[in-house]
């Protein structure tokens, strides 16, 4: 079971790349958050600020499981910063491109956070909490690239 602070807190965390479809899907909220807090905070803009937050965000979660591994040190903190890597080097160039290299890097971390799990270094419910955020976040990407 996934602690209640972590699934409402988890939850929480996906309300940017929601309210990015959300102003994608509806043209007056759209306008309404351009003219409250600006362009920034609408369709794939808020998608793509807000991803590479998370994606380096989830480097440092990695970086602390990591720490905990002694047999597989060097791998897990290699793999921990690859998701702020990936976000460095890939997420730009333009909404199309930065949007599938999130979607990209949110699939991979998956597979990091599993490989994390299967050595023993997250607690047992992080992956069925990955599997929920994961899933809601690259389909928000995924729709910012259609509806863009």
């Amino acid at each position: 079971m996934i602690p209640r602070p972590a699934l409402i807190l988890g939850l929480s965390g996906l309300l940017p790349f929601l309210w990015g479809v959300a102003t994608l899907l509806s043209p007056g909220l759209a306008q309404l958050t351009l003219d409250v807090i600006g362009p920034r905070f609408t369709g794939p803009f808020v998608m793509i600020a807000y991803g590479v937050v998370i994606l380096c965000f989830m480097s440092g979660v990695l970086w602390g499981f990591a720490a905990r591994g002694a047999e597989t040190a060097w791998t897990g903190y290699a793999l921990s910063v690859g998701p702020a890597l990936w976000a460095f080097f890939f997420v730009g160039g333009g909404p199309t491109q930065a949007l599938t290299a999130l979607i990209t890097g949110f699939v991979v971390l998956l597979v990091i956070d599993l490989q994390f799990s299967r050595w023993g270094l997250t607690p047992h419910w992080w992956m069925p909490l990955r599997l929920i955020l994961t899933s809601v976040v690259v389909l928000c990407l995924a729709a910012g690239l259609w509806l863009g």
